[in-house]
């Protein structure tokens, strides 16, 4: 006697529960997978958001020193004007000083026997003409200028001869420059000069 067992409900049953497991884990599958999905979109976007906000404090930043940048050189262009009045100041009290010292040093300086009649200023170029009675007392004169302080450089433009009031004399051109005196340095002694006065021809001093 054989015993006859129907195997295609048991197949069947075995086939639909691996299908529900197949689908069991196809959802799993796919919800870690949004899972994954989502966590990465929310990492991005706070990635997205912090670096946002380092944009937007970069850019107030960026502000803030444009208008210091702009400040400063608002400053620099203060500080440039001050800096121009303050030579045009210093400027003017040298000038000043310089022709005191030149009138000083041409009292001084200038031998007896030499008359100038005109004496020039061009800056720091300083051009002198008058009448001498002899040749050798331009030389002196020359001389004088070369040791002077606030004198230097004397250079002979011309000498010829010349009448005045009746008398032969020696009428001469000269350019001479101004020493350029240097704050720092000590203001130099004048020494006794070893000339007359300045005068004209006539006798009259000046």
């Amino acid at each position: 006697m054989s015993v006859h067992i129907n195997l295609l409900p048991y197949r069947d049953e075995r086939r639909r529960m691996r299908q529900r497991q197949f689908g069991t884990q196809i959802g799993l599958v796919a919800a870690l997978a949004l899972a994954i999905v989502l966590l990465v979109h929310m990492l991005v976007s706070g990635n997205i958001g912090a670096q946002q906000e380092r944009n937007q404090f970069l850019k107030q930043e960026l502000a803030r020193l444009d208008k210091d940048i702009g400040e400063i050189g608002r400053l620099k262009q203060e500080v440039a004007a001050l800096l121009a009045r303050k030579q045009v100041i210093e400027r003017l009290q040298s000038d000043r000083a310089q022709a005191v010292h030149l009138l000083d040093q041409l009292v001084r300086q200038v031998p007896e026997g030499v008359y100038l009649r005109q004496v020039k200023q061009v800056g720091s170029g300083v051009n002198l003409q008058g009448y001498s009675q002899a040749n050798a007392r331009v030389s002196t004169l020359m001389r004088n200028l070369a040791e002077s302080a606030y004198l230097e450089n004397p250079v002979l433009v011309e000498i010829k001869s010349a009448t005045v009031n009746n008398r032969r004399v020696s009428e001469f051109s000269m350019n001479v420059s101004l020493r350029v005196q240097l704050p720092s340095q000590p203001k130099p002694v004048i020494t006794p000069a070893i000339s007359a006065p300045v005068s004209t021809p006539g006798g009259a001093q000046r």
